[in-house]
């Protein structure tokens, strides 16, 4: 499946560590964090979680006293056994999200995996949805068309009550995605909720079709949709370029609806596409300029008249994009406001493989606007609802074409 959650986010790569301005909706991916702790003659061995507050703050004296405390009255007073490594992890974690950032995260090993195959579409057996959570429980966001989903009659907006009998209504995204998730040719059961009443579905996983980018020509126009900004999305959004050239269309739309984001470095690369030479982004941390980053000087659709299309799940790098082609006149954005995720993360390599999801910076458009909390607004509103999604309607795709068309 592309089974995808939803979650904002963009990423550079540097060596161990990687930056990424994060997604919306992932391709359900789990973030499942947990934290493990080994125990060696009576104390705690905190390698893990030294590491990690090392990684966070830059302290490598911080006085770990009061946590090898609360483990002693654990250890002493608890009525079980205790797994070390899950007790590591848990503290690690905690730790992290005492930071009281969202998008500085912990994760383990296994969840490192999940995040990294979201980002590149590796995301082995699954049914072919996007999940995200909407009004507080898992919800379908996106179904992928000709794939299991589809074809088992699962539509957007269905709300995720069970899979394989078990309760998912208060479950975590990347629980609900590693539950959904599975070996292909293997079957998962699902209890739907839809307008109120519950459906049944028995699904088979498969190996998903989800290529990063894609296009279409429509009546003269080409349509070019970027789903995510991986390593790929560069080379196959400018080899969609260039054929659109080739057929000599007279517009173009760019869809990033539904792409919570992805590499940095891709989204500069699908800028380039009609930028020459131009800042796409900038990188701050307070006031000061710690990176900027510009688009190369081979534009193929430079000129061209173009449409952006854009709703409440275009997050982190779709939204730099958005705005870099906004703020000098390059497109218009139809749609409705976007994500609002104004932040960069790195990835910082933990022991036992572990990874730091951590914010080191604010990023601005060549306008000098971070969005974040209150996304970019799109120069002509258009709703599409859920009713026009599972009607197979879309308004704001026939608002772009009939732009282009006049």
């Amino acid at each position: 499946m592309s089974d995808t959650h939803h979650t904002p986010h963009a990423t550079r790569r540097r060596g161990n560590e990687q930056r990424r301005a994060l997604p919306i909706v992932l391709t359900v991916v789990a973030f499942v964090l947990v934290a493990g702790v080994a125990y060696v003659g009576g104390m705690l061995a905190a390698g893990g979680l030294t590491s990690t507050i090392a990684k966070l703050t830059g302290q490598t004296d911080l006085d770990l006293s009061s946590v090898q405390e609360t483990y002693h009255a654990l250890a002493r007073n608890f009525d079980g056994e205790l797994d070390s490594q899950l007790l590591i992890e848990g503290a690690s974690r905690g730790l992290v999200e005492a930071a009281g950032d969202q998008y500085t995260v912990y994760m383990n090993a296994e969840e490192a995996t999940a995040f990294d195959n979201s980002l590149t579409g590796n995301i082995g057996g699954g049914i072919g949805v996007e999940v995200g959570i909407r009004n507080d429980v898992p919800t379908v966001v996106r179904v992928l068309e000709d794939n299991p989903a589809q074809k088992a009659g699962i539509q957007v907006g269905d709300i995720i009550a069970e899979v394989n009998g078990e309760n998912t209504l208060d479950a975590t995204l990347s629980e609900v995605v590693t539950a959904i998730r599975g070996e292909e040719g293997t079957t998962v059961q699902l209890a739907m909720i839809r307008d109120s009443d519950t459906k049944d579905f028995s699904v088979t996983r498969a190996t998903i079709n989800n290529p990063s980018a894609y296009g279409e020509v429509r009546d003269g126009v080409g349509i070019l949709t970027v789903s995510r900004f991986d390593n790929d999305t560069g080379s196959l959004a400018r080899a969609v370029a260039r054929d659109f050239v080739a057929q000599g269309v007279k517009g173009v739309v760019l869809d990033l609806r539904g792409n919570g984001g992805g590499y940095v470095t891709a989204a500069q690369s699908l800028a380039g596409i009609w930028l020459d030479n131009k800042v796409v982004v900038t990188e701050r941390t307070g006031t000061k300029v710690v990176d900027e980053l510009k688009t190369g000087s081979t534009p193929i659709l430079e000129g061209v008249p173009t449409v952006v299309l854009v709703n409440e799940s275009s997050a982190s790098a779709s939204e730099i994009v958005a705005g870099a082609l906004h703020d000098y006149d390059a497109a218009t954005l139809v749609g409705t406001t976007t994500f609002g995720k104004g932040s960069v993360q790195k990835l910082v390599n933990l022991q036992d493989d572990a990874v730091l999801k951590v914010t080191i910076a604010r990023w601005y458009t060549p306008n000098g606007h971070n969005i974040s909390e209150k996304g970019i607004d799109p120069d002509v509103v258009v709703e599409r609802t859920v009713e026009d999604v599972n009607a197979s309607r879309d308004p704001q795709l026939d608002a772009a074409l009939g732009a282009l068309q006049e």
